[in-house]
């Protein structure tokens, strides 16, 4: 994951500072003061030049203000110590008690802070509430003691009480921090059991930052967060407008509107479009659309995305990486292979802890596959090698098991993949897919089918392991089975647009129950309406019912979506069915640039006779 937008990092830090580990701390006991306290420099920030005159003054009131400390501390020290002693021994009630006396007589931030603490870690909210509620009226001007008083009554749902400490540390806190103190609000109130009451609470302190020009887009964006945590999308898609609205510029609203894009919020994706048009866009947050974007497989406006930002800022390693792993998905190899080198140059110059270089193993990996795609396979294992050997993911080992079985060397390929250890069940399934895949891909489909059915006799109900399986059934012509099996795992995950689209597709292809292929397909769509192989499947079984025209029509809209040579295997087909055999041609060979050894490109041009 690219890093978070540099204000969500910021705001991290600062939750650090307001939350003060309280509940982390450990226990410390004082030692007693020196007989004659030594000579110190001044503890605070002023004057670092001053003349001599004045440097000695300021050491005499140092030292007198340490004389004084040190006699009060020893007349309270073994109170505190007997405190510490007790609450250590088994006693923190009575411990804690000592040391919040020790603090209202001296009056120390330290010592009401320890008496927090020592609450705290007994489970005793009501008693840490009254520490901190003490020391904030011993020191009315302590922002410290007003943060811990906020985080102990919203842990113990004490929401409607946070207003007025709220509003105070809201107006205590400089207006360029503003921003910041509230994705702190946002996190921290987002915690909190009634999540209805947490809105409304903060929604009310921050009335005047709302109407504050400076301020409002990150209050509404905050008022949006707490909406969509007490599950008011609709309120929160409403807060994210207001505050663009209010402040264009600001990145809250629309860092808010990506969380909520979704087909049934269409309002929410223009917030983020008119956010990245303004000057000044942060860079992270284009990244984090695009990557929404490819979520959402409209891997197009993904890819015109990242070649907007690396235009706009060359320098920046993150969008290279991504975008070369479009490409590559996208079968431009000799584009993703600069992408990708490209980000490798910036990353390999970073400093070794920088952000910037978590992608250098997946940027290695996508090397590899360019060159085993060209069969450069010492090539392949070459980048595979300048993977971390401290570091190296599973992946690793299965891209060397692959370019193995590529090699011929299957056996030896599915040894790799077993010799993997499995720290977490998740590491024992991924191997198990690893070892189907090598099978799957040397054509040995028998092989691979019984693997799944041991697997799925064990597991019943894994539709993953369902779906695979129905798949597997298909490549040895068990067609019944797969069916079978499709309807079993529609059943179990009415959801599953796959199923939908597997079985439909299968019936098109044989050109049997073509009513019912085209429902299970629409399912499909409706289910995954930006899919383009599920369009590659409605536009294919409307070739098999003969209504050419929308044929053509969701063929090319889907083969614009992905250029992938399977939907230009089909869409040349009903090209070339149609009479536009000169534009069928051009498709194919466009295809087979893609990838020349897809089978369905591949049994096309053999069933029809063509020769590129």
């Amino acid at each position: 994951m690219t890093p978070p937008p540099r204000r969500l990092r910021l705001a991290a830090a600062l939750s650090a500072v307001l939350i003060a580990a309280a509940a982390q701390a450990q226990p410390t006991v004082q030692s007693p003061p020196p007989a004659t306290p030594p000579a110190a420099e001044p503890t605070s920030p002023a004057p670092i030049i001053q003349p001599a005159p004045a440097r000695r003054a300021a050491r005499q009131a140092a030292v007198e203000a340490e004389a004084k400390a040190s006699a009060l501390s020893a007349e309270l020290f073994y109170e505190v110590l007997v405190g510490e002693i007790t609450a250590r021994s088994g006693d923190p009630g009575a411990g804690y008690a000592l040391v919040l006396d020790a603090a209202q007589r001296a009056r120390d931030p330290e010592l009401f802070q320890r008496a927090v603490e020592i609450a705290l870690q007994s489970r005793s909210g009501e008693a840490a509430l009254a520490a901190a509620r003490t020391w904030k009226e011993s020191l009315p001007d302590s922002r410290e003691a007003r943060r811990f008083e906020l985080q102990i009554l919203i842990a113990l749902n004490r929401i409607d009480e946070t207003a007025e400490p709220l509003r105070a540390e809201i107006a205590a806190t400089p207006l360029p921090e503003r921003p910041f103190l509230m994705t702190v609000i946002a996190r921290t109130y987002g915690r909190a059991a009634d999540k209805k009451q947490a809105a409304a609470v903060v929604e009310q302190a921050l009335v005047d930052d709302l109407k504050n020009p400076a301020t409002a887009g990150f209050a509404w964006a905050t008022v949006g967060r707490l909406r969509l945590g007490a599950g008011d999308p609709t309120g929160a898609l409403e807060a994210a407008i207001e505050g663009q609205l209010a402040d264009p510029s600001s990145d809250g609203p629309p860092l808010l509107a990506l969380e909520l894009m979704s087909p049934d919020r269409p309002l929410a994706e223009p917030l983020v479009k008119r956010y990245l048009a303004t000057p000044g866009a942060l860079p992270e947050l284009r990244i984090a659309y695009a990557r929404e974007l490819m979520e959402a497989r409209r891997y197009p406006e993904a890819t015109a995305e990242l070649s907007a930002l690396t235009r706009e800022k060359p320098e920046l390693p993150g969008p290279w990486i991504l975008l070369g792993s479009l490409q590559a998905q996208n079968r431009e190899d000799a584009t993703a292979e600069a992408s990708v080198k490209r980000y490798l140059a910036l990353a390999e110059a970073l400093p070794a802890a920088d952000e910037g270089r978590r992608g250098m193993t997946q940027a290695y990996l996508l090397l590899s596959q360019l060159a085993e795609r060209r069969k450069d396979f010492a090539e392949a294992e070459s980048w595979l090698n300048r993977i971390d050997s401290a570091e190296e993911p599973q992946t690793a080992q299965f891209r060397r098991a692959g370019l193995l079985a590529r090699q011929g060397k299957v056996q030896q390929a599915r040894e790799v993949v077993r010799a993997l250890p499995e720290r977490t069940p998740d590491d024992a399934k991924q191997k198990f897919q690893a070892e189907v895949q090598l099978l799957r891909d040397a054509k040995q489909y028998q092989l691979a089918y019984d693997m799944l059915a041991k697997a799925s006799a064990a597991t019943p109900d894994d539709t993953d392991l369902i779906y695979d399986q129905a798949m597997m059934a298909e490549k040895i012509n068990r067609l019944d089975e797969m069916e079978r099996l499709l309807r079993r795992q529609i059943a179990l995950k009415p959801d599953s647009q796959n199923a939908y689209n597997a079985l439909g597709y299968s019936f098109a292809d044989r050109k049997i129950r073509l009513d019912e292929a085209r429902t299970l397909i629409r399912k499909a769509v409706d289910l995954a309406p930006q899919d383009p192989f599920i369009a590659d499947s409605l536009g294919w079984v409307e070739f098999r019912l003969g209504n050419m025209a929308e044929a053509v029509k969701i063929l090319e809209a889907a083969y614009k979506r992905r250029p992938d040579a399977e939907i230009g295997a089909h869409l040349g087909e009903v090209l070339w069915v149609a009479g536009d055999r000169d534009r069928a041609l051009a498709i194919w060979r466009e295809a087979s640039l893609v990838d020349a050894e897809n089978e369905t490109l591949q049994e096309t041009l053999k069933r029809l006779r063509v020769k590129l």
